[in-house]
């Protein structure tokens, strides 16, 4: 039985605004066992207990990226300072179509090493090749919440392949990896998706008993189309064939009435809030100061990095607070510990998953990151939790834990090849990328 004690930190549990101060937080197979301000008793203490000291670092929960796409790092800088669509149509979709399982497999590693090395110990994942992400997300340690990216306009026959595929993922995953992967249904978006199809997805849904994770209202031009060909807007149109009354990962949600706002969160849909994608496609500027005030469960996440371009939360932190306050002209909209909350025990929530992660309280799996705090770009300490999210960077992070088995020690991996990952991702990234004869 594996006994971890993490030793002499500033313990930021997320259950309430202040830290304990300094803590120990006592690990035995894989749970949570004990949170004790000052120090822990002596009695835990024994030849096969593994210390971590982390004096002078944060210890907090595992960060949770909301919404990505991971193999998408095959595609990272490839397609940049275009608008969504033409990078949709003119890049990603013709390359993506080269893709392979194998391809998807390394491009996952490669996302799972940069989340790991910078904080993030789960990540929603919509993409192709499932089985494959799912392989690799079993390997690497991680947490997955993973979704088959479906899509009905490509023809009845795909859609009906993105329903089977869907299912057998969830029959061969659900619960997979000792727990750490849960499976959730992907209809992609309104545009990709049409009414009549995301019943039938809708209906699978029901019939597993999962969720679904959708891209809503992501674009100005998303909404005009849609309302211009189903006589409303994408937030209304899911509302009114019904799609929220079931658990529901809105990914975006950028463009949005108050009306809408008020139907996310009468119908408790999650959003995950991805400010420097939003940013770097143009897309606009979620309105989640004014979700939060109406208490809509909100995640924070990356995209993919091919529209990002990095899958770093600590970053994406920063973005997230910095962007409410300039768009409202109010320096007291999303405050440090707001957006801390959304990095860790919100996304949680949007997932579905609070009941095991999110939040360091005894009882919990065993997913907690240490981040160094003696540097002098986070120094002098009022504020870890200010300091988190304005100050700190991934690279920050030493230490990681999910399930309470260490993936990153003193900031380097430590199940995962990474040389060898990145040399397979750059050759499949060029393979993909290189124009065919």
């Amino acid at each position: 039985m594996a006994r971890i004690l993490i030793q002499g930190g500033v313990v930021l549990p997320m259950t309430s605004r202040s830290a304990i101060g300094r803590g120990d937080v006592y690990v035995e197979d894989g749970i949570i066992a004990g949170i004790f301000p000052g120090s822990a008793p002596e009695r835990l203490f024994g030849p096969d207990l593994q210390v971590i000291d982390a004096r002078n670092k944060a210890v907090l929960p595992g960060l949770v990226n909301a919404h990505t796409h991971a193999a998408m790092t095959l595609f990272r800088s490839y397609a940049d300072d275009l608008p969504l669509m033409r990078w949709l149509n003119e890049k990603i979709w013709p390359a993506e179509a080269n893709l392979t399982g194998d391809d998807v497999y390394w491009g996952t590693q490669l996302a799972a090493a940069e989340m790991l090395k910078s904080g993030t110990t789960v990540f929603a994942d919509m993409y192709f090749f499932m089985d494959r992400v799912a392989e690799a997300v079993a390997e690497s340690g991680m947490r997955g919440h993973l979704s088959r990216g479906m899509i009905s306009v490509a023809g009845e026959a795909n859609g009906n392949k993105g329903l089977r595929e869907s299912e057998a993922l969830f029959s061969d995953w659900n619960k997979g990896a000792d727990g750490r992967i849960r499976v959730w249904l992907g209809p992609h978006a309104p545009y990709t998706c049409n009414p009549d199809y995301l019943k039938k997805v809708m209906a699978l849904a029901d019939r597993l008993g999962t969720g679904l994770h959708i891209h809503l209202a992501e674009t100005r031009t998303e909404v005009e189309n849609i309302t211009k060909q189903y006589g409303q807007s994408p937030i209304r149109l899911m509302d009114s064939i019904g799609l929220f009354e079931r658990p529901v990962l809105a990914a975006h949600c950028v463009h949005l009435s108050e009306v809408e706002e008020e139907i996310l969160a009468a119908k408790k849909v999650a959003v995950a809030h991805n400010p420097e994608s939003n940013m770097k496609l143009a897309s606009g500027i979620a309105p989640v100061e004014s979700l939060r005030r109406r208490q809509v469960v909100i995640g924070l996440g990356t995209d993919g990095a091919s529209s990002n371009n990095n899958l770093d939360l600590i970053e994406e932190m920063r973005q997230a607070a910095l962007l409410q306050k300039v768009n409202l002209f109010d320096p007291t909209a999303m405050p440090a510990y707001a957006v801390l909350e959304m990095a860790t025990i919100g996304g949680a929530r949007a997932l579905g998953w609070d009941d095991a992660i999110g939040s360091l309280e005894a009882g919990k799996r065993a997913d907690i990151i240490v981040v160094n705090m003696d540097q002098p770009h986070l120094c002098p300490d009022f504020d870890p939790v200010a300091h988190l999210v304005y100050s700190a960077r991934g690279s920050d992070v030493e230490t990681v834990l999910v399930d309470g088995q260490v993936l990153v020690r003193d900031g380097k991996l430590v199940r995962m090849n990474e040389k060898r990952i990145m040399e397979e991702a750059r050759a499949r990234a060029i393979r993909l990328t290189t124009p065919q004869a």
